[in-house]
């Protein structure tokens, strides 16, 4: 099956990056992947609207040392239209003029012990938009028919965006604390692209909200979202005594890290209470370390827990909680031109919410 009733443009709009460290290159005639040319199980996507990510900025700058494409259109998490599907693909309910979402993982095996067991993202064989495929910093976006996410009829693009990467991400890593009712979570990076999402969810889930970060503005927009305490990072003296403080003394239950920074991942396991579980969601450049005692761990009982992004049916669900208006993300909508800007912006932490491009 092929683009039959919608037309594509020899080239289009696309930012480019040329090498690690590098400012993006705005290019208005990068070529667009024809129909006639697309394999079996692509499909080619019209974007409509695609996020800013703080991944973006460590893939750009090369900090996770891990083999990348060169040149790369960045980008993973976005929402447009399917405008070509390849030929002998096994598109299932997938078809050309359905809206559907981009995320960081762009296509997994789904043969694997991992894929069976639903690790999606830690197959072997996955692809990750805007990392080791082309990404959604562009009108015109290659993906894979079998990991495309639907999107609910009553929840806009622009508004769906954010749900595909910073969304599903602080969701899956919320599910994975089994947390209970009426459990605290401290929320590093709360007012963040991640974190503000990630307030929300919890208090959807009946957890009470501690959240960490820095600014005035920050601050009320977790005390909007549903933050019950607060602490800046930057005002206190001493923030794992602060923390504790604000929690009945005995620290949170769930401690989630939505920064790329690892000291608040080493003051969470000296704040969470007994049998408290730290969630890693922030992704630290360099050498990022945990460096705590084993007789602290061991001693607390502590469970420290990564979660990466997470598979498709977790998409689903964070999708469906916000279509369900349940949890919405503060955005701005900037134009592609703007993207070296923002990155420094984002360098400086001037961003809360979250920032997307109109394509």
């Amino acid at each position: 099956m092929t683009s039959t009733d919608l037309s594509i443009p020899k080239t289009a709009k696309a930012a480019i990056l040329n090498g690690l460290g590098e400012k993006y290159i705005i290019r208005d005639d990068y070529p667009v992947k024809q129909a006639s040319e697309l394999l079996p199980g692509e499909c080619l996507v019209k974007i409509e609207y695609s996020g800013i990510c703080h991944s973006d900025l460590h893939v750009k700058q090369g900090d996770w040392k891990k083999k990348l494409i060169m040149p790369l259109i960045g980008g993973h998490e976005a929402v447009g239209r399917i405008v070509a599907i390849g030929k002998h693909s096994d598109a299932g309910t997938v078809k050309i003029g359905d809206r559907v979402g981009l995320k960081w993982l762009a296509d997994v095996c789904m043969k694997c012990e991992m894929c069976r067991k639903g690790n999606e993202p830690c197959c072997p064989l996955s692809k990750a938009h805007g990392f080791t495929v082309h990404g959604t910093f562009a009108q015109y976006v290659v993906s894979w028919v079998n990991y495309v996410t639907p999107i609910p009829d009553n929840l806009d693009s622009a508004a769906a965006a954010p749900f595909l990467c910073a969304g599903v991400t602080v969701y899956n890593g919320l599910k994975q604390s089994r947390a209970k009712i009426g459990d605290w979570v401290a929320i590093s990076g709360a007012g963040g692209g991640l974190g503000h999402l990630a307030v929300q969810y919890a208090v959807a889930m009946g957890l009470r909200v501690l959240a960490i970060d820095t600014g005035a503005a920050k601050k009320e927009l977790c005390a909007k979202l549903g933050a019950e305490k607060w602490v800046d990072f930057q005002e206190s003296t001493n923030l794992v005594t602060d923390v504790r403080a604000a929690t009945n003394g005995h620290g949170p239950h769930v401690a989630l890290i939505a920064v790329g920074d690892a000291r608040p991942f080493n003051q969470a396991l000296l704040y969470l209470r007994a049998a408290g579980t730290l969630v890693a969601i922030g992704m630290p450049g360099g050498n990022g370390l945990l460096n705590v005692p084993v007789t602290l761990l061991v001693g607390k009982s502590l469970t420290v827990l990564g979660s990466f992004v997470g598979n498709r049916q977790d998409a689903v669900e964070a999708l469906q909680i916000a279509a369900q208006g349940k949890v919405k993300c503060q955005y701005q909508v900037r134009e592609l031109k703007e993207l070296n800007e923002i990155f420094d912006e984002m360098v400086s932490g001037r961003i809360a919410g979250r920032m997307l491009f109109k394509l």
